[in-house]
């Protein structure tokens, strides 16, 4: 097990460094610094006794940080920089801890005699399996710098995606929660101000006026149960969403939803066309890059097609084919990927299927921008002036009520 070490060495010039390693024993610490061009001067074991960190769940290293990588990797690897003084350089410059020890244990598996690729499948929260294929492609062609690259386009790409669909649900989400905050104050003290002045003047209230103060005085007495209820539902709906059914009817349903369902099914083409793409450009096999697609894509029903897709492809049959018995897939994908088959440039109609459904996407979120802003005004404006309209409609009658 890898633990971290504390050195103080000098480098070329002889000025004195100090840092942190991450090895498996000090004598592989040691080699370490000394292939890194360090003399060494003293090395100390860093977690001992309680100073050792515990995670309840393992932290997964962040998509930016590894495109950063992919490209530093693949510039040292163009330079010709030996793969073991290459990944040292990686480690000590890498800004985030979790890739940090990610390259360390990596680095060690190397050392022993593994292959990139294989030292990479060990660590499945930093490297996807798309990752891990593509490293193994380019291992054994001998273009690992070209595949590189194309890695961190891709990373770039769905990170610019995630992005995109996070600035059209943030604004609607934050509202969403701030009209349940305010709904939650006025129904447990403004609400409850009126109720004690309406009984002081007696007389019968309107119906509107007499269901809010029901529901306020419900509200308040079981206001823990809405809350375990509130939590409990959250929950539920999390455990049933991570069940392979429970995933495949969200999926659905998210697109169908009225606003979001395009946007959702756009980003979803994008990544399914982009990512076989670059598999197939990288030279890995139709039927594993298949297999790669279903696993990434992050939607069940494109998933579930890629899987029969790829029964047909194993009985002989093309790409474009069984797709077309999928209505997921919309009538422009499945004749561009036809021509790209027909053209032997499949790799490259599919990226120009990736950036038009990029471009898509980028316009339909600013389209929802614009669309839902004034939704969220009348949403709010409608939950706080309906609760005001009731409140005050006895003051209408505040005389009779007096008399």
């Amino acid at each position: 097990m890898a633990d971290t070490y504390t050195y103080r060495v000098r480098d070329r010039h002889g000025k004195l460094v100090s840092g942190e390693i991450v090895g498996e024993s000090p004598d592989l610490v040691l080699s370490k610094l000394r292939e890194m061009r360090y003399i060494p001067l003293e090395i100390k074991a860093k977690n001992s006794g309680i100073k050792k960190e515990f995670h309840l769940r393992k932290p997964r290293v962040k998509l930016k940080d590894l495109a950063v990588m992919s490209r530093q990797f693949a510039t040292m690897i163009n330079s010709g920089l030996p793969l073991l003084r290459t990944l040292g350089i990686l480690e000590n410059q890498s800004e985030s801890p979790e890739l940090k020890k990610v390259v360390a244990d990596i680095r060690l598996e190397v050392e022993k005699g593994s292959a990139l690729s294989t030292a990479m499948a060990k660590h499945p929260r930093g490297f996807s399996k798309l990752y891990v294929s593509m490293v193994r492609s380019g291992e054994t062609s001998g273009n690992l710098d070209q595949v590189l690259l194309r890695l961190a386009d891709t990373i770039e790409n769905e990170v610019a995606l995630r992005h995109k669909i996070k600035s059209a649900m943030t604004y609607p989400v934050v509202v969403l929660v701030m009209v349940s905050l305010i709904l939650t104050a006025m129904l447990l003290f403004v609400v409850p101000t009126f109720e004690t002045l309406y009984s002081s003047l007696g007389g019968t209230l309107p119906l509107p006026t007499r269901i809010l103060l029901a529901v306020s005085a419900a509200f308040q007495k079981f206001f823990w149960v809405f809350g375990l209820a509130a939590i409990g539902g959250i929950y539920a709906f999390r455990r049933w969403k991570a069940t392979q059914n429970g995933q495949y009817a969200w999926d659905r349903i998210k697109l169908k939803m009225p606003v979001f369902g395009t946007l959702f099914h756009k980003a979803a083409l994008s990544r399914f066309s982009r990512t076989l793409s670059v598999l197939t450009r990288s030279g890995v096999p139709i039927l594993q890059a298949l297999d790669i697609v279903a696993e990434t894509v992050n939607n069940s029903l494109i998933a579930r097609a890629v899987i029969d897709v790829q029964s047909s492809v194993k009985e002989g049959e093309s790409l474009a084919a069984p797709l077309a018995r999928h209505e997921i897939f919309p009538p422009m994908v499945v004749q561009m990927m036809s021509v790209g088959e027909e053209t032997g440039a499949l790799d490259t109609m599919l990226e120009k299927i990736a950036d038009f459904y990029d471009d898509e996407v980028t316009a339909a979120v600013e389209s929802l921008t614009a669309l839902i802003e004034p939704v969220m005004i009348g949403v709010v404006g409608g939950a706080v002036g309906t609760i005001v309209i009731c409140l005050y409609m006895p003051l209408f009658n505040i005389v009779n009520l007096i008399k």
